[in-house]
């Protein structure tokens, strides 16, 4: 197959909600855009509006089709009834390419991709982890079978494909030296983000914006605002924007501290919304792999305040000021003190608009996947079938 012939691509993954869903819209519009063939293969049970319209904007570039099954996060006898089903769906789709994001979705792509293949089908298996499996510890027991499955699982793949280099050490370490191809193709931001959004300067000083949920840090965001104010000696102002499981407890949290008033708390929105209500974005997440918050917010012309984990370091630079040690409420307060008393701490510390761009765009991030596509096909492995 010649790299100027469209490729019948389909997308794997289980939740349609969050990075993994943004990376594949992403990905559906740049290629579709370039004139390929594209589909996608998700979970039916998880999701709400939000998402409903996500996949109604779209649906007109899938041109493969949007494939919703019962798809649960843990392992149960009702994937094989799944799996079997969707074999056969995707068999009468011709795919060229199975691209699987995220532990289960991993799963799904290689293990029909090689039934396709054991059938002299010319496919091409990946497999994208976006963290996942690689949160859980060895040293664990549930860890050890997670891990040992991934590492497994390699038997059935052409190729791992990793949003950051921290994801890729991340595997190495905990799974092992993969076995089969790998790349690190950094996530990116479609070019109609690369535009800046203006910010009332009456607007609140900092904004959380992400799930309610202990990992991605609401908890260490609110302790650290209360010391950033007493650093200060003035009151501060403050927005969360999000839903989570954990909304109450911070509310609470807030309360009893009393920063009810100076803190106020906004249900989901798109994070350009987000981003005009607030002058500085705090990630104080606990655990990532790339996080698509930090790249929206830079390419919308936002500081960020961002705990040093996953990738995020290699998005502002390993020594970056703008980093604080992820889970200390008193190191991120120091961070935002700094941000907010010293005069043009933005334009000192954020990386330059175009070196930022020139890595982070979504149409280099599915150029380079596009690359990966065309030489797995190309290869030895793949050149008898079909």
């Amino acid at each position: 197959m010649t790299e100027s012939a469209p490729l019948r691509i389909l997308h794997c993954f289980r939740s349609p909600v969050g990075g993994i869903f943004r990376h594949v819209r992403d990905l559906v519009e740049e290629h579709r855009a370039l004139g390929h063939e594209v589909g996608i293969l998700c979970d039916s049970s998880t999701g709400g509006a939000h998402e409903d319209r996500l996949f109604d904007s779209i649906r007109p570039q899938l041109s493969l089709g949007l494939i919703r099954i019962p798809m649960r996060r843990a392992i149960v006898p009702s994937d094989l009834v799944a799996i079997y089903k969707s074999y056969k769906h995707i068999r009468s789709l011709q795919p060229d390419i199975l691209h699987g994001h995220g532990a289960k979705g991993g799963a799904i792509a290689r293990l029909i991709g090689s039934a396709l293949r054991v059938n002299r089908y010319r496919v091409a298996r990946l497999y994208s982890p976006h963290g996942g499996s690689l949160h859980f510890d060895r040293n664990t027991l549930s860890g050890q079978v997670v891990l040992r499955l991934e590492r497994f699982q390699e038997h059935f793949g052409d190729a791992l494909v990793f949003v950051c280099d921290y994801e890729r050490r991340t595997y190495e370490r905990k799974v092992g030296k993969p076995r089969k191809i790998s790349r690190v193709i950094y996530n990116g931001i479609r070019d109609a983000e690369f535009e800046s959004v203006e910010t009332d300067p009456a607007a609140p000083n900092f904004l959380y914006i992400g799930m309610l949920r202990d990992l991605k840090g609401p908890d260490v965001f609110i302790d650290a605002f209360a010391r950033t104010e007493r650093a200060v000696g003035r009151p501060l102002s403050a927005l969360m924007v999000g839903d989570g499981p954990d909304q109450d407890r911070y509310a609470a949290m807030m309360a009893e501290r009393g920063l009810g008033r100076r803190i106020l708390m906004r249900p989901a929105m798109p994070a350009r919304e987000a981003f005009a209500l607030a002058k500085i974005v705090v990630v104080p997440s606990r655990a990532e792999a790339m996080p698509y918050i930090v790249l929206e917010a830079l390419a919308a012309g936002k500081a960020v305040i961002a705990s040093r984990v996953g990738g995020i370091p290699e998005v502002l630079g390993d020594a970056n000021a703008a980093l604080a040690q992820p889970g200390d409420a008193e190191d991120l307060a120091r961070v935002m003190r700094e941000a907010v008393t010293t005069p043009d701490w933005r334009e000192h510390v954020m990386p330059k608009p175009n070196a930022f761009k020139a890595v982070f765009s979504a149409s280099v991030m599915a150029r380079e996947m596009l690359g990966l596509y065309h030489n797995l096909l190309g290869s030895d492995a793949l050149a008898d079938r079909r």
